[in-house]
């Protein structure tokens, strides 16, 4: 039997190691998803939405250290795919995006479904072309695959289906993509340079996020030679927070004053892989340096006084060696300090009694952390269940935190539940779901079911967009189109046959989240929130405190005031 592009692709994956894809099936894949079929070597995995499919390859390619695929039909069937590519792409993800197109003869006349993707996906992909003859084949795959690899992020093969039928007479080479992984560092001299201005300072303060994954040990040794508080930035969470006697928090809008305030406080500032993007928590009179492997990031969140390329692994330990060791520890231990009463103060607030509702989120989140495996994974969906995530998950160095940290779309955490179930069977999978994101995508909780995935999804149903009516508030807004309504998400997931339970108490709240954690299937732990919980930024802007007056007021004046009550008693008396 003679090959075809799709068999070409197909083999092209195969010997890429790729061992699944996500998406949904549709005419103008036909080709490609017979190729699948009688390869008998990938596994397809249909979702109900390309959106989904997206996401889950993103997280399935994270957790396997590796590139994933995700695949959409022509049309509408590949537009669904953006979203999820997009917050993809904005992750550094590496993730190769298939998406099919009309016949290649109706290019041009308005067909139906007919779309330009390759204009569509250029925003939220470093490669994008239309594969239009059989000679391009398996050479497009590995162009593609290894812009992905190389820039991390997304590229995107777009395949008219008449033309994944064609014959091609082309060979798959075995290796059809090459991983390198290069030394960054700055030169000798640009290390120096960085190390003078921070052997001048006299109070130093670290800001380290993503960038410093595996780099654990190096950026505790440079903290300990400079006496330095590390803030930590959300998407280093997971990566900085374990074994680290010199965090001080998070800051940003859902950080902790304590954050804020080490870098407040500072006379330098080291940015370490991070791309922390709210201008108005930077401070204004110190000297401010970076280290970011992508040099177009230097500088465009706040003035540097300097910035240089690298990983931060590598630069940081030729910089090590440079660094004159201090004795005084009092910067680091005022912020040290301040950080264990704020610790303090937010462990009371995740508290419950039987009897007592409503469940307080932060109880629920630390309920959560403290029963779930030791190697679980857990995904949070964008809004509240990020805050109460970043506060209370405890990471240790075997946990994944996974969300939209850089996107901020809704609706991400039980998708990329599912792609992270799928790459790591044995492991806890835990998403962190708004009853908002959850019932934007429900229709996935069938793709769990059907998969027999065990994913543990935990829904913070507080009948709400609890974020977005906290903004509001902030503003000065009465609450305008935020209310979600009374919802059993229990009780649909029972109809969909995966295993529902529902908490109103708070004294049930622990047995109900043992149950779910041992149950061998996949559960929907439907907990009643409280939507009237109060989440301050650790920097309070005046416009904010009058914004807030301003809705008590306007709340008082529009007989409301009822609501006033129930925030007072909710959040100040426990």
């Amino acid at each position: 039997m003679k090959k075809t592009v799709a068999d070409l692709l197909v083999d092209s994956l195969r010997h890429a190691g790729i061992e699944r894809i996500y998406g949904i099936v549709g005419d103008s894949l036909n080709a490609v998803l017979d190729s699948i079929r009688r390869s008998g070597k990938i596994e397809w995995i249909s979702v109900r939405h390309e959106e989904v499919a997206a996401f889950a390859a993103g997280s399935d390619a994270v957790l396997s250290n590796s590139i994933a695929v995700c695949a959409g039909s022509s049309g509408p069937g590949n537009l669904h795919l953006i979203n999820g590519l997009y917050d993809c792409h904005r992750n550094r993800i590496p993730v190769l995006a298939i998406a099919a197109h009309i016949p290649s003869n109706e290019l041009g006349g308005d067909y139906f479904q007919q779309t330009r993707p390759e204009m569509l996906f250029r925003d939220c992909s470093h490669y994008c072309e239309v594969l239009t003859r059989p000679e391009q084949m398996p050479r497009m795959v590995t162009m593609a695959m290894q812009h992905a690899i190389g820039k991390k992020g997304v590229s995107v093969i777009i395949l008219p289906g008449d033309v994944a039928s064609l014959h091609d007479e082309q060979k798959v080479p075995e290796q059809v993509i090459h991983v390198t992984e290069p030394v960054i560092r700055p030169s000798e001299n640009e290390l120096q340079k960085l190390a003078d201005y921070l052997n001048k300072g006299k109070k130093v303060t670290l800001l380290c996020g993503a960038g410093c994954e595996g780099a654990h040990t190096e950026v505790m040794a440079l903290c300990d030679a400079l006496k330095s508080p590390m803030v930590i930035a959300l998407r280093g969470k997971e990566h900085l927070e374990y074994d680290n006697p010199y965090s001080v928090g998070l800051t940003g809008l859902i950080g902790y004053s304590s954050g804020y305030h080490a870098m407040m406080d500072c006379d330098v500032l080291l940015m370490l892989g991070t791309d922390f993007p709210y201008r108005q928590f930077f401070p204004e009179k110190a000297v401010i340096l970076q280290v970011d492997i992508r040099a177009e990031h230097l500088g465009r969140r706040a003035a540097l006084t300097y910035g240089l390329c690298g990983d931060v692994r590598h630069t940081v330990e030729s910089l090590l060696p440079l660094i004159k060791v201090r004795k005084s520890t009092s910067h680091l231990d005022k912020h040290v300090k301040d950080y264990a009463k704020v610790r303090k103060d937010l462990d009371k607030l995740a508290t419950g009694k039987k009897g007592k509702a409503p469940i307080h989120p932060q109880y629920l989140t630390k309920v959560v952390s403290d029963l779930a495996d030791e190697d679980a994974v857990f995904t949070c969906d964008v809004g509240s269940p990020t805050l109460w995530a970043a506060r209370y998950l405890e990471m240790n160095g075997k946990r994944r935190l996974l969300g939209s940290f850089n996107h901020g779309t809704m609706a991400n955490a039980m998708p990329q539940a599912i792609g992270a179930q799928v790459s790591q069977r044995k492991k806890q999978v835990v998403a962190l779901s708004g009853d908002g994101g959850l019932s934007m995508l429900m229709g996935d909780l069938l793709t769990i079911k059907q998969h027999q995935l065990p994913v543990k999804v935990v829904v913070f149903n507080n009948e709400s967009l609890a974020f977005v009516e906290l903004e509001m508030k902030a503003a000065g807004y009465l609450e305008t189109g935020t209310g979600l309504g009374q919802t059993s998400y229990a009780a649909i997931a029972e109809g969909m046959g995966i295993h529902g339970i529902r908490v109103e108490d708070p004294g049930d709240l622990e047995g109900a989240v043992k149950q779910a954690f041992k149950h061998k299937g996949p559960v929907l732990l439907d907990v009643v929130v409280n939507r009237q919980e109060l989440a301050l930024p650790p920097k309070i802007e005046f416009e904010q405190a009058h914004g807030f007056t301003l809705w008590m007021l306007k709340t008082v004046l529009n007989g409301k005031g009822d609501e006033l009550i129930e925030l007072a008693k909710t959040n100040l008396f426990r």
